[in-house]
Formats: structure tokens, sequence, C-alpha cells
């Protein structure tokens, strides 16, 4: 903690250039509501979805969701930036940019940005050449987490199932459709498809005729170039959160997500029409099960590298009692509602403690490489 101040200054990092902005600002509203006053000095800063650092209200409502609708993070005249090299925050104006304001240094930030240009590893890298102590995963298993071909490609080869898939590069789609087309149909009659780079469902597309495959595929690249195509797994959507502490990462409860009225888990079932899915904590599920699936997210957490936290999703199939990784979230959905929040609440820890616990974790880390 720097000298000047008693009370460590948390910059809460929000909103950003992906397409997850507002659910960004949502979870920022949350934590901004949570956390403790009487231990941390706020300092709320948004990013545009064009990329602007900007001092942002300490408004807790003007962020929230509303009716499942969110807010941006808009620019007027003032910026914000970090001092190359430096821990310390300067504002100016965009009139008059050669005219820094010292907004003093930052102790930790609490990165909540979703989705690229945020969870991918690219913020994290900012932070590391600051040398600024930040909440969560560190540059790599940011980058590899936010991949999801890489993500399957490392975890496969750590002996946990992840399901056949396909990726598409932009070259090879550009070049040779036909090819990628074959080589799709190959993975069933049933793919889910999917920006190999993104989060909260967004751009995905749940093809049951291959005579929609196309039109899918390039939906997905409008968030992404990259695409990935996975082949339909059958089972129940079980999820554990993961939390690092100081002798080593725990589980979660178990949370189980289940889907109503919808074709799978897509971005408007997610917050925009809560009635059609039934979130149940813990699951209903055996000791044996919740074992194995907290022992797969340890395994996966430590087998990427995660620091911090993560959520781990499952399907897990009754039948043939096979387990399989679906995807890691290093920045789940963070607010008192979100599954990640209230699969811990279930092991005791409160949403503002689970706020409290990151950043403290966060400031006994050395910077650099660790």
């Amino acid at each position: 903690m720097t000298e000047n101040h008693k009370k460590p200054r948390v910059m809460l990092l929000f909103g950003g250039r992906s397409g997850e902005h507002v659910i960004s600002c949502a979870t920022a509203a949350a934590v901004m509501e949570a956390i403790d006053r009487t231990r941390y000095e706020v300092i709320p800063v948004g990013i545009t979805v064009s990329g602007d650092w900007v001092p942002a209200l300490d408004d807790p409502q003007h962020y929230a969701l509303k009716d499942g609708e969110g807010t941006y993070v808009n620019a007027a005249d003032e910026r914000v930036a970090l001092l190359a090299g430096t821990n310390r925050l300067v504002g100016y104006s965009v009139t008059n940019p050669a005219e820094l304001k010292d907004l003093g240094e930052i102790d930790v930030v609490f990165p909540l940005l979703h989705g690229p240009f945020g969870e991918d590893g690219t913020i994290q890298g900012l932070l590391e050449t600051a040398d600024l102590r930040y909440v969560g995963c560190g540059l790599t298993a940011s980058a590899t987490s936010m991949d999801k071909h890489l993500t399957k490609t490392i975890i496969s080869q750590a002996g946990i199932a992840v399901g056949k898939w396909e990726l598409i590069t932009d070259r090879q789609w550009q070049t040779n459709r036909l090819a990628v087309l074959e080589r799709i149909r190959a993975l069933g009659k049933v793919v889910f498809v999917k920006p190999n780079r993104a989060g909260s469902s967004v751009g995905i597309s749940r093809v049951a005729d291959f005579a929609d495959l196309e039109a899918a595929i390039e939906a997905a690249r409008e968030h992404d170039l990259r695409v990935i195509v996975e082949a339909e797994t059958s089972g129940r959507e079980l999820e554990c959160g993961v939390l690092e502490f100081p002798d080593g990462p725990r589980p979660s409860e178990i949370g189980e997500i289940a889907v109503c009225g919808a074709d799978f888990y897509d971005f408007e079932t997610k917050y925009q029409d809560p009635e059609a899915v039934k979130l149940s904590i813990p699951a209903n599920i055996s000791e044996d099960v919740k074992v194995r699936i907290q022992n797969a997210a340890i395994e996966v957490f430590e087998a990427l590298g995660c620091e911090g936290l993560s959520r781990v999703d499952f399907f897990y199939d009754e039948e043939t009692k096979q387990l399989t990784l679906n995807e890691i979230n290093t920045m789940p959905g963070f607010t008192p509602f979100s599954m990640y929040p209230m699969m811990w609440k279930q092991k005791g820890l409160s949403y503002s403690e689970l706020v409290s616990h990151l950043i403290e974790l966060a400031l006994s880390r050395r910077v650099g490489l660790r």
C-alpha cells in the first residue's frame, strides 16, 4: 500500500470494447455497492466501447441492469490513463491533453471486464507492465482460457474430456470453405457454432440443419474471425467455482442450470428472460459426482495456470457417467445473483466477503513473473 493514504486504493475497471460491455457495467455496479468502503478507497474507471478510459460515476444504480437493459460507459471531455511504467493514475482533458492532473497511485485493480480486450490477457498484460497488482488470472491463463480452442487442446492433454470440436480460421474460411464444411459435417447432426474468443453466449448458434451452418458461422465471425464448432454434448449443465486461498485453490458448491423453453442457454435467456432458467444450488447430485466435479474443476484451474478465481462448467451424462468440460470463465458473471457468488454463498462466503477476499489476495501477490 502506498504511504500517502491509509486505505488501499482499488481501481474498479469496467465496460470495455467487447460485446459484453453492458454486462461488465452491471458487474461493476454490484461490486461498487458491496465493496467495504471502511477498508478500501474506490476509484471507478470506465472503458468506452471505442477504448477510451474515463472517470466513471461511483453510482451502482447508474450501471445496473434494468429490465434486462444495460448502461454504457460514455465519454465526455475528461480522460484518465496510467502513467507509463508506474502505478500512478493521471487525468487530462481531450481539449488540452498536455496538462496532466495527478490522481494518485493505485494499489490494486479489480478488472471487471468480460470478453475480448479485458478478460483475454490484454488488460492483464498492461497491468503487468505497470507493476500493478490486480484481481484474477494472469496474462497467459487469461488469454488461454478465453480461447476455446486452446483451452480444449490443453485440457484434453491433461486427461479431461472436452468433446469433439473443429476450429475455423479466417484463412480456412476464405480459401477452402467446402473443406471446412466437410470437417464440421463429421461432428454430427447437431453442432454449436461459437466465436472462439467471446463469452456471455454472444454470437452462439445451435445448428440442427446443415443448410443453416454457413449463416451461423458468419454470425459468429461478426464477433471473432476465429470460430469454433462443437459437437452437441448430452448431459446436465453443472458448474463449480474455484477460489484461490493462501494454501491453494478450493472448489465451491456445485450449481446446475436447466433451461426451459429455449434451445440452449443463450444471451437472451441469461440476461433478459430469467423465467426460462432454473438455477439449483446445490445441484441435486450424488456426493461421488460432486467430488468428481470439484476435483476436475481444480485440475482445470491448475492446468491453465489460473489465479484468484474461475468458474468451470461441465456436462455430466448420467447414463454414461461421462464428465465433459464445457468451458472456463476467468472473470465469471459476478453480480450477487450470478452463479459464481451464489455457489460461494452456499459455502458460507457472502458477496461482500468474496469481494474483499479477492482484493486482499491480489494485494498479497508479488508483481512481475510469478
